[in-house]
């Protein structure tokens, strides 16, 4: 798991300085609206997951 983190935040490193070098604008929500946004999906998907392992 903390493997795939590093190369998460890599790759997001690697396209920011990109997009950057291009003069593009960012893909990305601002900071706590996407950090808001991320942690949602991810509370979400426990939720679900812990109501189907109370269905079984």
């Amino acid at each position: 798991m903390v493997k795939e983190a590093i190369l998460a935040m890599v790759a997001g490193i690697v396209i920011g300085v990109v997009f950057k070098l291009i003069k593009l604008p960012l893909p990305a929500p601002p900071v706590l609206a996407g950090v808001l946004g991320v942690a949602g999906v991810y509370i979400g998907g426990k939720i679900i997951e812990m109501l189907f392992m109370r269905v079984q």
